[in-house]
């Protein structure tokens, strides 16, 4: 592991330590739940998921596949022959 990775680590475990120790400092509280409070969730849940859903391209799944030859080398750039590759689409 290189040094940058270790110092990433230190801190997300640094993170995490004090994100459970000031979760488990405060009290707790209960309170009763109205059902329109339920309705306002499932409808903002609802229009953000509409939004991300929208926000990304169409999606096609099919089984169709198309494949090529294509050149494969080494590690030290040699040919090493012509392998099949295939992409689903």
């Amino acid at each position: 592991m290189s040094i940058k990775t270790k110092i990433a680590a230190l801190a997300l475990a640094t993170l995490a330590v004090a994100g459970s120790l000031a979760t488990t400092t405060t009290t707790a509280e209960a309170y009763t739940i109205k059902p329109w409070q339920v309705g306002a969730g499932i409808a903002t849940a609802a229009i953000v998921g509409t939004a991300i859903a929208a926000s990304s391209g169409p999606v096609y799944y099919s089984d169709y596949r198309r494949c090529r030859w294509t050149a494969s080398y080494n590690q030290f750039g040699q040919f090493m022959g012509n392998v099949r590759v295939c992409n689903y689409y």
